[in-house]
């Protein structure tokens, strides 16, 4: 990592998702399978897949309700390391615990605690890159984030998968092992994030007293779009484009399970794409220095449609692996170009609130996109019909972003990002 030219608290900032990354890699991959195992006698493959995505719904919906409200509290001095650390041990502990459940019911509640405290620290993670990094170098800090957090989840990811495919050999039952993983991901999450608690210094605040009525702040930043149009024609966009990749991300193990694919070529094809997203992720940061952030952002989306499209039409373990490898190609370029395309169009002093909104948009996508895929499957009985949907939301965010896009920013920061994006 020293060799990608990153100061110690932009390193200690990268840490942390090579820590969170390993709980979301599991969330991907043997967590459902693990749900699945203990409840195949009481639910069939479609109900299975269905009580997963309003399970991934729930959290979603309370974090969408929370995080602004938190991210608002969260621009206070000195209040948005507290909030992180909160936030990471209602996540660590979560992720231990779900080792420990053998009931689907009670293992879906654990699942919905854990994944809450993840997605909050993340508000909180996501608002620190104005304090980490300058605007010049956003791109490529965000871009490190998401690539290192994919190579490094790899570690325990392994870890974990050769416990539970050996478990006989370290004379351990399937339960055991899982166990033993989970607590281990929970380390590594909470190890990870050491560095970052120790060195990070809020820069960037506002006096308590302008926070003191969060939500009627949210409502004023909501309803007064004209001072940030282009931050909130991003935001709407962000809502609709990223729910493809959202839901990509969180159905696609159910997904192939539904299907009948062998879990041990689901797990190789998915960890393909966490090697594949690391250098392809670097490269998307490089890039960023020589083409617009904008249309960066506009190939990706391009590139889910065609994705969404191809997923609806694989039957086999091959077909998932090309998902995978494509997958892997984009996912952490248009979540490490939007991350920090947003840090450099909001006002830096209120990063925790406007990343709060953007907490509201993009897990209100998640839900809109899960809901929408466990709807369309439950009606029609057809998981692939379900996955098609999802390619009226990106389309919708493609045109959105464009428009966004193409508006001037009220921030002088954000002069060098060029304002006719993606009109070539």
């Amino acid at each position: 990592m020293r060799g990608f030219g990153l100061t110690e608290t932009e390193r200690s900032w990268v840490m942390y998702d090579v820590g969170n990354s390993a709980f979301v890699l599991m969330l991907s991959t043997i967590i459902p399978i693990f749900f699945y195992a203990i409840a195949e006698n009481d639910l069939d493959e479609v109900t299975y897949l269905a009580y997963w995505g309003y399970a991934a719904s729930a959290a979603t919906i309370i974090c969408a309700l929370l995080g602004p409200v938190l991210g608002t509290y969260s621009d206070r001095s000195g209040w948005r390391i507290r909030m992180f650390t909160a936030a990471l041990g209602i996540g660590v502990v979560g992720c231990a615990l779900l080792g420990l459940i053998q009931s689907w019911m009670a293992f879906l509640i654990v699942l919905v605690v854990a994944r809450l405290g993840l997605m909050l620290s993340l508000v909180f993670y996501d608002s620190m890159l104005v304090d980490v990094a300058d605007p010049r170098d956003a791109d490529r800090v965000s871009a490190a984030g998401y690539a290192w957090g994919y190579i490094g989840s790899c570690v325990p990811f392994a870890v974990c998968l050769v416990l539970i495919l050996f478990c006989d050999s370290f004379g351990m039952t399937m339960s055991q092992a899982m166990t033993v993983s989970m607590i281990l991901v929970a380390v590594w999450w909470l190890a990870a994030s050491i560095p970052l608690i120790k060195r990070y210094r809020q820069v960037h605040s506002v006096p308590a007293g302008e926070t003191g009525g969060a939500l009627r702040t949210i409502g004023r930043s909501l309803l007064n779009a004209r001072s940030e149009k282009k931050a909130f024609l991003f935001l709407v966009a962000f809502f609709f484009f990223i729910d493809g990749v959202y839901t990509i991300i969180e159905e696609a193990t159910a997904y192939g399970t539904a299907m009948g694919l062998s879990t041990y070529g689901l797990l190789g094809a998915l960890l393909v794409t966490q090697l594949v997203a690391f250098p392809c992720t670097i490269m998307f940061g490089r890039l960023s220095s020589k083409y617009d952030t904008a249309k960066l952002i506009g190939v990706c989306i391009v590139a889910y449609i065609l994705i969404t499209v191809f997923a609806v039409f694989m039957d086999d373990m091959t077909d998932f692996f090309v998902l995978a490898v494509f997958v892997g190609f984009f996912q952490g370029g248009i979540q490490a170009m939007s991350r920090s395309y947003f840090a450099r169009i909001v006002p830096p002093e209120r990063s925790g609130e406007f990343f709060g909104l953007m907490d509201i948009f993009g897990k209100g996508a998640t839900f809109l996109g899960t809901m929408t895929v466990s709807s369309v499957t439950l009606a029609t009985g057809q998981s692939s019909l379900g996955i098609l949907s999802i390619v009226v939301f990106l389309l919708i965010g493609l045109a959105l972003f464009i428009a966004a896009a193409r508006t001037p920013s009220s921030r002088s920061e954000v002069e060098d990002i060029t304002e006719e994006a993606l009109s070539a």
